[in-house]
């Protein structure tokens, strides 16, 4: 691309800047908010065992059994429909909402500062960049400095100093400092759309419900593709007869579980919607589960219990040779004169007068060195002036034993105490290395108290995190004192109803890796922290098995947030900083999180019910399958006998499941293995039940295709029951469940089981399926195996035969749950 055009501090004039954007210099470049219509359509419908079950049909058509062919691949495509028609429709939304948190660019045009869209940004233009901005195009810095982050570029999370003539690239973060840079590349020049197109896969970390699905599908799938080659054998060695093959063959790749994914993702995106409505926008999806494992929440306090609205309350004299109001008036000055503005200076600047004048010198706060600094050598002001934290720029800076015991009172009763101190010559604040430099030989004048207005949620919302069995770590800037007050005036305590555990910065510090480990663990306050020590709280947090979440909302929060299991912003945070977020709360909404916690919940029971149903499908026919090839007695359903099954009592129930899912406590531990008090015995008892129906009517009436009919029955009722028994609305229906006292599920079931009562009436149904109407007496005998089934299984699970016969305890209801 060519040289971008030279312009002055008045940046391009708009007539410029329109010129340009015609001749096709302009960042048109569309950001994704989410998969596009392509994609969903795409990674719901070309699955791999999709296309095996696709070709499959195309075969059967070949072999002159179009039916099964229409009836293998039309299950399929309801399923591809209902899935897609969810995703579709949680997509709508949250791409709605996305746009409310997407970045903004400042740009000068005309000599005027203004926010435009990313995609308005043309080649030449002049933008200013503050701490927290991200860096929209590749450019050249014309004036100031700043220290920028550019580990979503490199990975590499170390600042990178950047002055004037020098290059800033797109997709990098400004952390500290303030500049003005020239764009010069734009749209796929820029360096973070070349990476994009470059980058091939996107890895994300996954949860614990998806790599224990991961690892179940591919175990499950290399079974399903073992029976298939035996099928195959069979085939080759036996001369059976191909088209039974064929469809036997499509029966197995039907039991293959890759639907199980689709599911999850179904569940998300609706999660997602239910989150967003309730006022939190999820911008990953699986972070809609992540929230229910979560075990540490660690909290800014800004923002969080306090409503980031900082107010000047007083100034408390030290050098007794000025007013209150000379030193009110220098503060003043220095509020409206620094470029980099921020909460606390637009607090001074409300509470104290004085006039914009020229700064030689400025050092903008940061999170890292807990100070800020500028020089001034004019006529209004003069003399060198820095304010930060006592602590750190002035150890031991009281000797007043009367203003220490007021300072300290103030600092205990939740006030953010800063020292504000000077030196009447300037004095330079940056050392050679273009590093921040405090100066020697500062006078202290006062010290400023602040006050911060306590969220009127805040109490209650903490209260729902801990009786959630969710521990809460505050982790600040600010003086550990004022963190602690704030903490005890929303009601946090120690579970053991000891003092709050305080550490600072400080004494993390001087702690080697294990002590600082032990104290990330015991302590919940911690306060004068930097950046890199929050982001090392959380992996220290991370490495002893905790499940971490964090939030923020300033770019001194983003290590911290990207490191954790699940970032959370504030809307009104750092762009850096709801970039890097798995959420972002609408509307600074604190009192959202233990709602959308529940909603994590909600998916992670769902899914448990919808793996029992699949599961114990799953391997009773893969049971059933084995056994009856044992016997030699043929092949125990057809194609669209099982898709049939399939359909009425799995595909479709499962959604109605994950709509209706109910928020319930979430034990810690292996998901799957939670499941076995439940699906063990609902294994054997349905294979036996289902094998003793198959065996009984093939031996009364002489033929497979009768056994296969009764067995198919069988297989619905047990189907039907089997969501009942997942989520019991009564006591009677307890046992591989505690009693949920949900009847929308058994409402389903009786829907489901009517509309199939109705249906068998039509001729073509049953011919479609391969159905018959069976005689009086048959219907009797599989209602009597169907009952038994039924109590032996539930006195199973109530006894726990399985668990007293293999000497285990295995996670399930107490006695109380049906007593």
């Amino acid at each position: 691309m060519e040289e971008a055009i030279r312009t002055g501090t008045a940046g391009l004039t708009n007539e410029e800047a329109d010129r340009l954007r015609a001749e096709g210099k302009g960042n048109n470049i569309v950001q994704k908010t989410s998969r596009t219509y392509g994609e969903i359509i795409k990674e719901n419908l070309f699955t791999s065992f999709n296309l095996v079950l696709f070709g499959l049909g195309i075969l059967l058509v070949v072999l002159g059994s179009p039916s099964d062919a229409v009836i293998t691949s039309g299950v399929v495509l309801i399923n591809v429909l209902v899935a897609v028609f969810q995703e579709i429709k949680a997509k709508r939304k949250l791409d709605q909402i996305a746009l409310l948190t997407k970045p903004k660019a400042m740009v000068i045009r005309g000599g005027t500062e203004k926010e435009i869209d990313p995609s308005d940004i043309v080649l030449g233009d002049l933008l200013v960049l503050n701490p927290g901005d991200q860096v929209m195009v590749d450019g050249e810095i014309t004036e100031g400095k700043i220290d920028a982050d550019e580990s979503m570029l490199t990975g590499e999370s170390d600042l990178i100093p950047k002055k004037t003539g020098e290059t800033v690239l797109s997709g990098s973060y400004c952390v500290n400092g303030t500049a003005q840079y020239q764009a010069t590349k734009v749209g796929m020049e820029s360096y973070v759309n070349k990476l994009s197109a470059g980058a091939k896969v996107f890895v994300r970390e996954l949860t614990p419900l998806q790599k224990e699905i991961d690892l179940l599908v591919r175990i499950l799938l290399a079974v399903v593709v073992f029976f298939s080659i035996l099928l195959g054998l069979n085939f080759v060695f036996n001369q059976a007869d191909i088209l039974d093959s064929v469809r036997a063959a499509s029966v197995m790749f039907g039991l293959a579980p890759n639907s199980l994914l689709l599911m999850i993702v179904i569940a998300y995106a609706m999660g997602a919607l239910r989150i967003t409505t309730r006022g939190a926008l999820v911008q990953q999806a699986n972070s809609v589960e992540s929230l229910c494992h979560v075990t540490v929440l660690c909290l800014d306090k800004t923002g969080t219990i306090t409503a980031n609205k900082i107010k000047f309350s007083e100034i408390l004299p030290i050098d007794k040779t000025r007013t209150e109001e000379d030193m009110k008036k220098m503060l003043g000055t220095l509020s409206r004169s620094i470029s980099a503005s921020n909460k606390t200076s637009d607090a001074i600047t409300q509470a104290c007068a004085g006039e914009k004048t020229a700064v030689k010198q400025e050092v903008p706060f940061s999170s890292s060195y807990k100070w800020s600094g500028a020089v001034f050598d004019s006529e209004q002001l003069k003399g060198t002036f820095v304010m930060g934290a006592p602590e750190i720029i002035m150890p031991g800076y009281i000797q007043d034993p009367a203003l220490a015991d007021v300072v300290t009172e103030k600092a205990e009763k939740g006030f953010r105490m800063l020292l504000f101190m000077w030196n009447p010559e300037p004095v330079d604040l940056i050392d050679g290395d273009e590093k921040p430099r405090l100066p020697e030989n500062l006078t202290p004048l006062c010290f400023i108290a602040f006050s911060d207005e306590l969220r009127a949620d805040a109490k209650e919302t903490l209260e729902k995190f801990i009786d959630n069995g969710i521990q809460i770590k505050i982790i600040s800037g600010d003086n550990p004192k004022t963190v602690a007050a704030l903490a005890k005036q929303v009601g946090l305590k120690e579970a053991d109803g000891k003092p709050l555990r305080i550490v600072s910065g400080t004494d993390l510090k001087n702690l080697d890796d294990a002590g600082f480990a032990q104290a990330a663990v015991s302590a919940t306050i911690f306060g004068r922290v930097t950046p890199d020590q929050k982001e090392k709280l959380v992996m220290a947090l991370r490495s002893q098995g905790h499940y971490v979440a964090m939030t923020g909302d300033g770019v001194n929060d983003m290590l911290a947030l990207k490191k954790a299991n699940l970032g959370i912003s504030m809307q009104s945070g750092s762009p850096a900083t709801r970039s890097v977020a798995h959420i972002v709360l609408l509307n600074d909404s604190f009192a959202v999180l233990p709602e959308a916690f529940s909603e994590g919940q909600r998916i992670l029971t769902g899914m448990q019910d919808i793996l029992k149903l699949y599961l114990n499908r799953l391997f009773y026919l893969l049971m059933l399958i084995s056994a009856v090839a044992i016997l030699g007695m043929g092949f125990p359903f057809t194609p669209k006998q099982g898709s049939i099954v399939s359909l009425l009592t799995l595909s479709l129930p499962s959604f109605a499941i994950a709509l209706w899912a109910r928020p319930m406590r979430v034990k810690k531990g292996s998901i799957l293995m939670k499941l076995l008090h439940f699906l063990i015995p609902a294994t054997i008892v349905s294979c036996l039940s289902c094998l003793t129906v198959y065996i009984t009517f093939d031996a009364l009436r002489k033929t497979e295709l009768y056994a296969q009919h009764g067995l198919t029955y069988m297989m619905i009722l047990i189907g039907f029951i089997m969501i009942i028994f997942a989520e019991p609305p009564i006591k009677f229906f307890a046992g591989g469940d505690v009693v949920s006292k949900d009847w929308k599920p058994t409402l389903l079931v009786c829907g489901m089981f009517s509309l199939f009562i109705g249906l068998m009436f039509s001729e073509q149904f049953r011919t479609l399926f391969e159905m018959q109407i069976l005689d009086f007496s048959d219907y009797g005998i599989i209602v009597c195996i169907f009952a038994l089934w039924m109590l032996i299984l539930r006195f199973v699970w109530r006894s726990r035969l399985v668990e007293k016969y293999l000497n285990i305890k295995l996670d399930g209801p107490d006695s109380d749950s049906w007593a």
